[in-house]
């Protein structure tokens, strides 16, 4: 009886999460497709340069960035440190953080999707004002040259070991994804889809439009699009199963423990500290975390914890980690506190303000996760169709390298290559590969790409010439 019971309960709790992941695909696929065409045809400046200014002026500009760009937690953090290492202002470096995190397309069409209209409008006012709030606390707290000391350790301890930043994001390069360009400059990569965008920009023709007209330009975004699910997939996938595991096993006690019930001032603001809390132990960051707060929303958590808990991204454990080997403890505990303080305060904020308008939302008006029905011939079936028949396009774009720079197709990952990158012989045919990462695997196990890449390039060539 116990075990049919789990059994019961398992199925549920996975019903739950994959129900909430198939009402949120379209959402989040439409979402990265609209990040990879503003991130790859949208022209950017030199942020560094823009955001070592301290005023509004700075601020609005690393907002803009931010917003523009793709909303992995560890993404925004590596970009942030790049930014701040070359100059940017603390107070700037860390609103690119907010905004990258918060103020994203794809995460306002799942919240929109999930929880409703009146927390879009508090994500994305709240956001505004998280780096408002934020502004104004460091300014009043930041310790006098604490963070000058680390910009220049931090320039010297990357200079000793050789870091330097991926030009074409900011994150920091790796030796095997490194190119020599035309006059003799060796720049270093994060990731092969970073060098194979900076071939794609230095083999770009035209504007937009003309670009959006070709193989080459849709190119360009498939693996813009292919990055971003790299870096958001497994926040995504675990957000959503650990949401569903929630619902069905934590017991409301625990949440009525955890969470003050009331109408009180002092209960909206427990509840805001509370959510935070929450947030910096569930180690679910980026936008796994909007299902998480389904959850809490469901489990009876007020407004001002559940909008407090979505914005509290930026100090998961694992994040507050990357902040500590990036900058050391005294930076990570500063960052920590400003950023505690700010979601919590927020999350506060909006909820007050919201009960002001008569638009908070009210928790007993919709069906529960258990009692929803999720998988049923309805818009969602349909808007998911038509993302997944666009996400398939973009990735078989990508795959069979349309429109794609360079003479030669790398067995391992498929991208384009030309023939002063690495190379091998075998079997009487040369490979030619974009990394020494991807020789090195071929070299591992050369039989199980050999068979891969005689298909495509027969298919692409008509012949068994490895282009």
């Amino acid at each position: 009886m116990l075990q049919a019971t789990l059994g019961s309960q398992l199925f549920e709790a996975l019903r739950i999460g994959f129900g909430f992941l198939w009402t949120a695909a379209w959402a989040i696929i439409m979402g990265l497709v609209i990040t990879s065409l503003v991130q790859v045809y949208v022209s950017k400046e030199r942020m560094a340069a823009v955001l070592g200014e301290g005023g509004l002026r700075g601020i609005t500009k690393a907002t803009l960035f931010g917003a523009a760009s793709s909303g992995c937690s560890f993404g925004a953090v590596a970009i942030g440190k790049g930014l701040f290492k070359k100059g940017a202002h603390v107070v700037n470096f860390l609103a690119f953080m907010f905004a990258s995190t918060n103020l994203i397309v794809e995460l306002g069409l799942m919240i929109l999707i999930l929880l409703g209209w009146e927390f879009l409008v508090a994500e994305l006012l709240g956001g505004v004002i998280l780096i408002a709030v934020m502004a104004v606390i460091v300014h009043l707290t930041l310790p006098e040259n604490l963070f000058d000391r680390v910009r220049e350790e931090l320039n010297e301890r990357d200079h000793e070991h050789g870091v330097s930043e991926d030009p074409t994001c900011g994150m920091e390069g790796k030796d095997e994804y490194s190119i020599v360009t035309d006059g003799g400059e060796t720049l270093k990569f994060c990731s092969e889809g970073c060098m194979e965008t900076y071939r794609q920009e230095a083999a770009s023709t035209g504007g937009w439009r003309d670009e959006l007209l070709s193989w080459g330009g849709w190119y360009k975004v498939g693996n813009q699009y292919r990055k971003e699910w790299s870096m958001l997939y497994k926040d995504v996938i675990a957000g959503f199963l650990i949401s569903g595991f929630v619902i069905v096993f934590v017991p409301q006690w625990v949440w009525n423990t955890l969470f003050l019930q009331g109408d009180s001032l002092l209960v909206s603001a427990e509840n805001a500290v509370m959510g935070v809390a929450i947030a910096v132990l569930s180690f679910v960051g980026s936008m796994g975390n909007v299902p998480f707060a389904v959850a809490l929303w469901g489990g009876g958590v007020s407004f001002a914890g559940v909008i407090a808990f979505v914005y509290a991204d930026l100090i998961t454990v694992p994040v507050l980690n990357v902040y500590r080997k990036y900058y050391g403890w005294k930076v990570m505990a500063y960052i920590l506190g400003v950023f505690f303080v700010t979601m919590a305060f927020t999350g506060f904020l909006m909820e007050q303000l919201f009960d002001a308008l008569g638009i908070v939302p009210n928790l007993a008006g919709g069906q529960t996760a258990t009692e929803q029905t999720y998988f049923e011939l309805n818009y969602t079936f349909y808007l998911n169709l038509i993302a997944f028949v666009l996400s398939g396009f973009l990735l078989y774009v990508y795959r069979r390298g349309l429109g794609a720079p360079g003479q030669y197709r790398d067995p391992v990952c498929g991208m384009r290559t030309g023939d002063d990158g690495p190379s091998v012989t075998h079997g009487g045919e040369t490979y030619h590969f974009c990394s020494k990462a991807c020789k090195r695997r071929f070299e591992e196990s050369p039989g199980e790409f050999e068979q891969i890449e005689s298909v495509a390039s027969g298919a692409a060539t008509g012949g068994h010439e490895h282009h």
